[in-house]
């Protein structure tokens, strides 16, 4: 029983710890059939193993282990999206604590800049960069030459590329040479190929959105860790960008 106390925890108090809702909230939820534990539904009451169990509440994974990170960081040109460089390179891992050891969700190239999530949360990685799906990234784009509606319309429907025609975007020109891009997808330098497809080569590219995070204020080379809150709904746009992608 010792040992039990000592790796279990009751479900609603790991919810309420969790900031998921309160104790006595927590409880209800588990009494009306909302969470579920290893695909089961839940019991009030029922004890859990951090590092085991899955828990979904209201169809949404909730991370529960007590040792998962997730950094949100401001990446600057010039340093490298990867855990280690053989050339010597600065890398985004550099930017962040060492311990316990992240890796990069995703990666931006060389030249571009902006939010890139950084953690130790291999499911939740896996999740995010799958290519069936994934969660909305936004994107200011400064472009060459004066754009027009039929390379506006272009993007926005698809553009052909030598891996494939991209899935439809969301495109807006804010000012002059200066756009807004949404897209679902993960391919590689795929907003630079589609920009220099239409005939509009980037000059500046800033990531500013993954799914739910942003971060306005978050000065280049400079990080930060996620919210609870921030965590639960980048669980939930997972959950629903997995979803969308059921047949």
């Amino acid at each position: 029983m010792e040992e039990e106390a000592a790796t279990t925890e009751k479900l609603q108090k790991v919810l309420a710890r969790l900031g998921v809702a309160s104790r006595r909230a927590a409880e209800e939820m588990i009494l009306e059939g909302r969470v579920q534990v290893n695909e089961e539904v839940a019991t009030l009451g029922q004890r859990i193993t951090s590092t085991t169990d899955l828990v979904v509440v209201d169809g949404v994974q909730i991370s529960i282990k007590p040792d998962l990170v997730y950094y949100l960081l401001y990446k600057p040109v010039d340093v490298i999206s990867t855990a280690s460089d053989p050339q010597g390179r600065k890398t985004v891992v550099d930017l962040v604590p060492d311990k316990p050891r992240v890796f990069p969700v995703g990666r931006l190239d060389r030249e571009t800049e902006g939010l890139l999530l950084l953690t130790n949360d291999g499911d939740m990685t896996h999740r995010l960069t799958h290519p069936s799906f994934g969660v909305p990234k936004e994107y200011f784009v400064s472009v060459s030459g004066k754009v027009s509606r039929s390379a506006l319309r272009s993007l926005r429907e698809g553009v052909e590329l030598e891996d494939g025609k991209t899935a439809p975007a969301k495109v807006s020109e804010v000012e002059k040479g200066l756009l807004r891009i949404v897209i679902h997808e993960g391919r590689n330098r795929q907003v630079r190929r589609m920009c220099a497809k239409v005939g509009h080569p980037v000059n500046r590219l800033i990531r500013t959105r993954i799914g739910p995070i942003t971060d306005r204020k978050l000065a280049p080379g400079s990080w930060r860790a996620l919210t609870m809150e921030e965590i639960r709904n980048l669980e939930r746009a997972i959950a629903d960008s997995e979803t969308e992608a059921l047949p």
